[in-house]
Parts: structure tokens; C-alpha cells; sequence
């Protein structure tokens, strides 16, 4: 029996051994498993990189959309500057061709016929004016010695004296017969002369004036030449406006004085075209004004609104 029990307790041992060992190998295939928890680690932790790859590569196409909508406004706002420097330019260009075409006219005075120079002085018309005294009263003269020789008052022989003396003078009066003599003019002559001078003077500015009025069109252009907002031309520009200017044009000092103001229009309008052809080439160089032809409408358009 003490065999037996050794026997036994010799095979408990092994028994044991041999049943903890199952145990251990199981504990051990179970700890095999680990490699595919590393891969799952290892797999999650790329998932988390991807993850956190994907919201900076959202963050740098975010923090591009700003820049281009800053350029694209940047942009928008060169477009808008340049669109409304090409409208100033071209409203500028519009308003000095409306002036210029207000007052072209002006290049069409005749100075000369406004100048009158060939007019006939107060110093002509005293002399003209005494001579004919002269002969009105050598005319008067002849008469009564012709009428007193006829009434038997005076001999008969100053009687016709008298008559040949008067029928000269009357001869005088014509004037083929009179140059013959004295080749000045005589006061009839010289008063048509200033007539004729005036007349035409006034017809040449209705045709200047025309229908709108030349004078008070030409008012704009005192920025080109202050002296035409001088205070010596306020009753012109006032005439002309109401339309007026002609019928008030009956001495030769007002023709003169509208000639001193066609005068500082010219110089106005010189200036005002130099002005207007600067500004328009250099438009052209900052392309903010087109070579084409300005449209006559528009401007009348503008004119009038």
C-alpha cells in the first residue's frame, strides 16, 4: 500500500503537472493574439492621422477661399475705380465739346466789318456840315439877286448874275459834278455812309447771335478768360439772353463794344480748345477715353437736361 500511495502521489504530481500544463498553453494562445491588437492599434492610429491630415488640408482650402475673395474684391474695386475715371474723363470731355460747339461761332467774326474803321469821324461831319452851310447860304444869295434883278430892284445885269451863280450852286448839288470841283464827300454822303456801316455791322451780329444768343453762351467760358464776367459786359450778356441784342445795337460805341467781347471770347475759346485737345491725348495715353467719335446726341441730351 505505502507503494501504492508513493505509486499515487508520484502520478498526482504528473497528473497535476500534466492538467496545469492544457491550462498554460490555452493562457499562452491567448496571449498570441496580441499582433492583432497591435495591428488594430496600428490601424486605428491611421485612421487617426488620416483624420487629422483631412481638416488641414480643409484648413488650407478655407484659407485659400478668403484670399481669393480678397483678390476678386481687390480686383472689383480697380474695375470700379477705372470704370468711374473713364466716366469723369469722358463727362469732362463732354462738357468742354458742348462749350466749344456753344461758342464756335465766334470764329466767325469779321473784326473788320465790326471795327468800322473806315467810319466817318465827328471832325468830317463838322466840315462837310459847313460847307454845305457854305452852300445853302451862297444858293440863298444867288436866289435873291436873281429874284430882285427880275423885280427891277437890282440892275439887270446882277440879275442874271445872279442867276448863273444860283444855277451853278444847284449844279454843285449833284455829285458827278460836285467831285469834279471838291472831291470830299459831302454831309449826306458821310450820315449814309454811317448808316450803311451800322446796318451792316448789325446784320453780320444777328447772323453771329443766330437763334440761342452768342454772348451769354459764351458766359461759360469765363473760366478760360475772367474778362468775360466783367461788369462792362453785363448789358450785352443780358440783351443777348433775351434776344434783344440787335435792336439795341444803334451806335457804333455798342458795335465796338461787342466786338472788345467777340475779342476776349476768342481768347477764351482758344484756350478752351488747347485745354480740351491736353485732356483728350491724355486720355488716350491712360486709355480712359476711346479715339472714336463723340455722339452729337448724347451731348445735346446732356446739354439740355
Amino acid at each position: 500500500m505505502a507503494q501504492n500511495t508513493g505509486t499515487q502521489a508520484r502520478q498526482a504530481p504528473a497528473t497535476a503537472s500534466s492538467a496545469a500544463a492544457p491550462a498554460v498553453l490555452r493562457q499562452g494562445r491567448a496571449a498570441d493574439r496580441a499582433p492583432a491588437a497591435a495591428d488594430k492599434a496600428v490601424a486605428v492610429a491611421g485612421q487617426v492621422t488620416q483624420n487629422n491630415t483631412q481638416p488641414l488640408s480643409g484648413s488650407n482650402e478655407s484659407a485659400k477661399q478668403p484670399s481669393d475673395a480678397m483678390a476678386a474684391d481687390a480686383a472689383g474695386s480697380r474695375d470700379a475705380s477705372s470704370g468711374s475715371n473713364r466716366d469723369k474723363a469722358a463727362n469732362h470731355q463732354r462738357q468742354l465739346r458742348l462749350m466749344m460747339r456753344q461758342c464756335d461761332r465766334v470764329l466767325l467774326a469779321d473784326y473788320n466789318l465790326l471795327a468800322m474803321e473806315k467810319w466817318p469821324d465827328n471832325a468830317r461831319i463838322s466840315a462837310a456840315r459847313r460847307r454845305r452851310d457854305l452852300w445853302l447860304l451862297a444858293v440863298t444869295v444867288a436866289a435873291v439877286f436873281f429874284v430882285s434883278g427880275v423885280l427891277g430892284l437890282l440892275p439887270a445885269w446882277l440879275g442874271g448874275a445872279g442867276f448863273g451863280v444860283f444855277v451853278t450852286t444847284l449844279l454843285l448839288a449833284v455829285p458827278p459834278v460836285r467831285r469834279v470841283f471838291n472831291p470830299r464827300p459831302s454831309n449826306r454822303e458821310l450820315v449814309q455812309q454811317r448808316g450803311q456801316m451800322l446796318r451792316d455791322a448789325r446784320r453780320h451780329v444777328a447772323h453771329l447771335e443766330g437763334v440761342d444768343g452768342l454772348v451769354w453762351q459764351c458766359e461759360r467760358m469765363a473760366a478760360f478768360n475772367p474778362a468775360l464776367a466783367s461788369h462792362s459786359f453785363s448789358r450785352l450778356r443780358e440783351a443777348s439772353k433775351a434776344h434783344t441784342l440787335v435792336q439795341q445795337l444803334t451806335e457804333r460805341k455798342y458795335v465796338r463794344l461787342y466786338l472788345f467781347y467777340l475779342v476776349e471770347a476768342d481768347k477764351a475759346y482758344q484756350r478752351l480748345q488747347q485745354v480740351f485737345l491736353d485732356s483728350r491725348q491724355e486720355g488716350l495715353d491712360q486709355g480712359l477715353v476711346e479715339g472714336g467719335p463723340v455722339d452729337d446726341g448724347k451731348d445735346s441730351a446732356n446739354l439740355t437736361n
